[in-house]
């Protein structure tokens, strides 16, 4: 809808394509869920209350990954049978094609439990390896690292962030990897690698055009876990938690790690693009499935007040307070959910670079929501909600990352700002 102040709306031969806050309206929305997807959806909810969840206690103790991974690996042949697995994946390796939207709607789903995804095979970082190499793997990169990890017979690593530069403005990278020959010569120091612990292979993202403009030093590199050089430094304790094989986050080192040029994702130079594209869609996927953690707080939130009895035989939901964090977080969840999948509507339509603003928005808006909604849940429960008994805990230690990773909510906020203005400025001028 217009502004007063702005007259009737512009005339736009597709106002897709017109920002919409150099516009100043809104576009219309459609967030209805295709036919074909709501049993999918519905198929996979069941099997994550039936399934998964009961298996949740043997790891949240103890954070051991391979300890309830053989259980994962035969939930993960059922999901196959029914027909869901790898559902952002493309067909023609086995996935369901979904779109961003509407595989933002079933990671929503599969976050209610933290072992959804994995049992799906959409988890995080294979997820968007899988689509590195689909869209700039070579014939035979995808006949060697792509078909295995469709599949889940493999896992791996996206190595990027460094504990010596700001991970927030990936540009500014050290590790390096100059030619030698046929092969490149890797030297760095890297961290917060998720799953390099059991990970068959990494893609690293290193300098190999140092005099390059900023944005086109960097290269996408797949450096096998075996190849000499490459260490396994530690799995970094979050909070206390080191966690182990998928779940966990690795430090790593390559002291003269030779891989061939071959290896080379995409071409030298392309490294950050390939990253900004990698990172857009996978902010949505995070943030539905932070919005499924929400919901998971919430009913066990509305749970326990309702059966916890206080003052003699009353309900915890007497109170007062108990009942504003409740009617709060549902409006929290609801409004966030309707920014993601506009997000992500937008993506599908306009794609990633007309969609910034909106991921931005929702990068540091829906983590902020989250971890309200998480901390309201845990003070419900009282001393209940800080122990294992509960999925609770696990959601607090392992989430907080959410304001870091992908990009600072503080950076995201200024990006934001800055796009904001700028349609703004243009306008006075």
């Amino acid at each position: 809808m217009a502004r007063e102040s702005d007259g009737p709306l512009p005339k736009v031969s597709n106002p897709l394509s017109t920002p919409v806050w150099a516009g100043g309206y809104f576009l219309p929305m459609d967030f209805s869920i295709p036919e074909s997807l709501a049993p999918k959806l519905e198929a996979a909810r069941t099997f994550l209350r039936e399934e998964i969840i009961p298996v949740e206690p043997d790891m949240l103790g103890s954070s051991d990954f391979y300890a309830v991974e053989p259980k994962l690996n035969e939930l993960r042949v059922a999901v196959k049978a029914q027909g869901l697995w790898l559902p952002q994946g493309p067909t023609d390796v086995g996935g369901l094609g979904l779109s961003v939207l509407e595989h933002g709607l079933m990671s929503e789903v599969l976050g209610y439990s933290p072992l959804g995804h994995y049992v799906f095979g959409c988890q995080a970082p294979d997820a968007g390896n899988l689509e590195i190499l689909h869209q700039y793997g070579s014939k035979e990169q995808k006949e060697r690292w792509l078909g295995p990890l469709a599949s889940g017979e493999i896992r791996s690593c996206f190595s990027m962030t460094e504990p010596d530069t700001p991970g927030s403005n990936p540009t500014e990278l050290a590790c390096a990897a100059v030619k030698d020959g046929d092969d490149y010569v890797i030297n760095g120091h890297k961290w917060f690698t998720t799953g390099a612990d059991g990970a068959a292979f990494a893609i690293v993202m290193a300098v190999t055009n140092p005099e390059a403009p900023k944005h086109g030093r960097a290269s996408q590199i797949i450096v096998p876990t075996d190849t000499p050089g490459f260490e396994l430094v530690r799995n970094i304790p979050v909070m206390g938690h080191a966690g182990s094989g998928w779940a966990s986050h690795a430090e790593l080192r390559y002291e003269n790690c030779r891989v061939p040029h071959k290896n080379l994702l995409g071409g030298e130079g392309a490294g950050f693009l390939i990253a900004q594209e990698r990172l857009g869609p996978g902010r949505i996927h995070h943030c539905m499935r932070w919005l499924g953690i929400c919901e998971r707080a919430f009913d066990l939130m509305c749970q326990r007040a309702t059966s916890r009895k206080i003052d003699g035989d009353k309900p915890l939901a007497s109170k007062q307070t108990i009942r504003n964090w409740i009617a709060e977080s549902r409006a929290e969840i609801n409004a966030a959910r309707l920014a993601v999948l506009d997000a992500a509507w937008r993506i599908d339509r306009v794609g990633f670079a007309q969609a910034r603003v909106e991921i931005s928005l929702i990068k540091f808006h829906v983590a902020d929501v989250m971890m309200r909604v998480v901390d309201r849940a845990i003070q419900t429960h009282g001393a209940l909600g800080i122990t294992s008994d509960t999925v609770l805990s696990f959601f607090y230690v392992h989430e907080r990352g959410a304001r870091i990773y992908d990009g600072p909510d503080e950076v995201h906020k200024a990006s934001v700002a800055r796009r904001i203005l700028r349609a703004y400025e243009e306008k006075a001028t």
